[in-house]
């Protein structure tokens, strides 16, 4: 495969971008939002994250208590703060809080949301010959392990009838994959938004197959045990679960307006976030924390136990909290297009 340069606009957004998917990365501090009352609600946020969707659709107005946001790049990392009660609560995608719990983390999925899974995707370069995830038998295959995209990665190979051991996995983070993928030095990356939005605009890649129908599409609010032990932190948490599920609303009809604020927060191109949003984004609903909900992210846990992955049998229904469910619909409702 020819090897092409890596456009200089590509890298710095990637490198901003390291998801609550997966990888290694390290904490900062955030801006803090003052409210009134004496409770501070310690969050774990990530560029373009919960404090952005928030503030745009003006959900942190009138607040009767102070928020402190801690900024991170990645999911496993703002589990540990949550593990260590740095953190009260903070979003993550669908297979972080499975390795947390296998590693017997203090962690509480307290809210979920259900997305399509298109943005989940295995792109190959623009002039690659494979057609079909059949076809990656023997191929190399670069993925952050333990994320979302391994996990589909997975998925998808056995939807085809392969397994991991068919392909010639490259444990890479993002940035990395990158490099790999637009040298020729990989066949194929397993991804997530806005990664796959932003190869897919930049006319760098096609995509092979995705995991709608595949994965779960599940994000969640995970919470620290201790602060839910607390009726006035307990009482903030639903709150400020209460004020992010009318802001994903909000995104739903203000696309555009929410494409914008990301790209700022993220420095990503314009076209690329609002095509991130079309196609993830905009498409989730606040779902309840359920039976069904727990049944898929056992699957998960069970993969990666499999896999050795993760030493020991999970039991993930000991991970959840479903206090703040209210009359939301089930876990398994379809997401939005």
């Amino acid at each position: 495969m020819r090897r092409r340069p890596v456009p200089a606009a590509l890298l710095l957004p990637f490198a901003l971008l390291l998801t609550a998917c997966g990888g290694n990365s390290f904490a900062g501090t955030g801006n803090d939002t003052d409210g009134k009352g004496s409770v501070t609600l310690n969050v774990g946020d990530q560029k373009g994250g919960s404090e952005a969707i928030l503030r745009a659709a003006g959900e942190l107005k009138d607040l009767h208590y102070k928020i402190k946001w801690s900024a991170f790049t990645s999911g496993p990392p703002l589990l540990e703060a949550v593990n260590a009660g740095a953190v009260d609560i903070g979003g993550v995608g669908n297979t972080p809080p499975v390795f947390a719990a296998g590693a017997g983390s203090k962690i509480s999925v307290v809210a979920a949301w259900h997305g399509t899974s298109k943005g989940d995707a295995i792109l190959v370069p623009n002039n690659s010959k494979l057609t079909g995830p059949g076809q990656l038998k023997g191929r190399s295959v670069a993925v952050a392990q333990g994320s979302s995209a391994h996990y589909q990665l997975i998925a998808s190979l056995k939807a085809a009838g392969l397994s991991l051991s068919d392909v010639h996995v490259k444990y890479l983070q993002p940035a990395d994959a990158l490099a790999a993928f637009t040298s020729g030095k990989v066949d194929a990356w397993a991804v997530w938004d806005p990664y796959t939005s932003q190869i897919l605009q930049a006319k760098q890649g096609r995509v092979l197959t995705t995991g709608d129908g595949i994965t779960n599409g599940l994000t969640f609010q995970v919470a620290a045990p201790a602060a839910l032990k607390d009726p006035k932190k307990t009482a903030v948490i639903k709150d400020y679960l209460a004020r992010l599920r009318r802001a994903q609303v909000w995104v739903h009809s203000h696309r555009q307006e929410w494409a914008k604020v990301w790209a700022k927060d993220t420095g990503l191109p314009y076209d690329v976030a609002l095509a991130s949003v079309k196609r993830t984004n905009a498409t989730r609903v606040a779902v309840a924390v359920d039976k069904p909900l727990v049944a898929s992210e056992q699957q998960i846990a069970d993969t990666f136990t499999e896999l050795k992955l993760i030493p020991d049998k999970v039991d993930f229904g000991g991970f959840v909290d479903t206090r703040f469910n209210g009359d939301l619909p089930p876990s398994t409702t379809p997401a939005t297009s």
